[in-house]
């Protein structure tokens, strides 16, 4: 496949008098090549339609980091040719040089020399889903985070407040999201979860009657983190990070272009978007698989989503903060900013005539009055 500037040149060599068999001997390629793009028309651009480097290296991402950890234990240096010839043994139909551009994005040489697996998943399929609040102040909304303990594929939700009846519906979407239910959900100090830390001994705290009965009505069991553990709850706290640099504040700045603000309405929509086509699709760090595919693989150990809940007392009923089905979900540009067709911030700038136009009404009708 020639390339823009190849096919321009055939045609400025042939105008200016050359034979298709002079053409081709400056030029490096076959009479016949030259034919096929002379009789192109003008301004034809070809499409080069080449697989990237990452979908043909990703399959064998988790072998080759074997391979490097097992080097590393037995103190030897493997190099990437040998990495190169083994894969390709195993189906790897790509190139040496994509191969050695993959290991080097992912530092997996680097990452080898470290105590640390390569390759780390550390709860087993469909136990914990780890849960966190992320505060945006500057757009007065909070986000309800849950990543999958064994998968790291993740659920955001944007909401106005962090009231139980809140988290609880959060869970119920989470759970539909991931299509079931872990075994446990851990949580930090949060305040609707936890009341008093080992109120009743060491480890038995007072929790929040109302959010124990909801995790009784799923089926998981809470754990709360250890004071002063960070990496306890590390996986949704490194989807928070990746949530709030790589998500959040790009969305504030495409929607700012248009003389928008984040709302919970535009901000769900298009973090939905960014869920199921960027987050859950990328390869992670620490699994080097995409979330997405090992959440296929964590899904035959959830429990099944439970009915909705209705809360403690019969007559007292939880509303859900579930997100409706929209038709531009499903009609979308990957590449559009979901704006709602009567976004109360389009009607900002009218506020001050329609003040104007109401107080002239208001004042002819009380003239009107006294008049009679």
């Amino acid at each position: 496949m020639l390339n823009k500037r190849q096919v321009k040149m055939i045609k400025k060599l042939l105008k200016q008098g050359l034979n298709k068999t002079e053409v081709g001997r400056q030029l490096g390629i076959s009479r016949e090549t030259v034919r096929k793009y002379s009789n192109l028309p003008d301004g034809y651009v070809p499409i080069i339609n080449r697989t990237p480097a990452e979908n043909l290296v990703e399959p064998f991402l988790p072998y080759i980091a074997k391979m490097l950890e097992t080097a590393k234990e037995e103190n030897s240096f493997i190099p990437t040719t040998v990495i190169y010839e083994e894969i390709r043994r195993l189906g790897y139909k790509g190139s040496l040089r994509w191969l050695q551009q993959i290991i080097q994005k992912y530092e997996l040489r680097k990452r080898a020399n470290i105590q640390e697996k390569l390759i780390r998943f550390e709860t087993n399929p469909g136990k914990q889903m780890q849960v966190d609040w992320i505060v945006f102040p500057n757009d007065n909304l909070s986000a309800f985070v849950a990543t999958m303990g064994y998968s790291r594929a993740s659920y955001v939700e944007y909401v106005d407040n962090e009231k139980i009846e809140t988290l609880i519906g959060c869970h119920m979407n989470a759970f539909k999201y991931f299509e079931g239910v872990p075994l446990e959900c851990l949580y930090d100090n949060m305040k609707t979860v936890i009341i008093k830390r080992n109120a009743y001994g060491y480890g038995k705290h007072q929790l929040n009657a109302l959010f124990e009965d909801f995790a009784k009505h799923c089926g998981f069991g809470i754990k709360i983190c250890k004071p002063y553990r960070a990496k306890t709850k590390g996986k949704v706290e490194r989807f928070n990070h990746y949530l709030r640099y790589s998500f959040h504040n790009a969305l504030r700045v495409k929607l700012s272009m248009k003389n928008y603000k984040v709302n919970i309405e535009n901000a769900n929509a298009e973090v939905l978007k960014w869920l199921d086509d960027t987050a859950n699709k990328r390869i992670h760090q620490t699994t080097l698989q995409r979330p997405f595919e090992l959440l296929a693989q964590e899904q035959p150990h959830l429990l099944l989503v439970p009915k909705p809940y209705a809360g403690i007392h019969p007559k007292v009923v939880i509303a859900s903060v579930a997100k409706k089905e929209s038709s531009f979900k499903k009609n979308m540009n990957i590449d559009s900013i979901y704006i709602p067709n009567r976004d109360m911030q389009s009607y900002d700038d009218l506020i001050p005539s329609f003040a104007v136009c109401m107080i002239s009404t208001l004042s002819i009708q009380m003239g009107c009055v006294l008049w009679s």
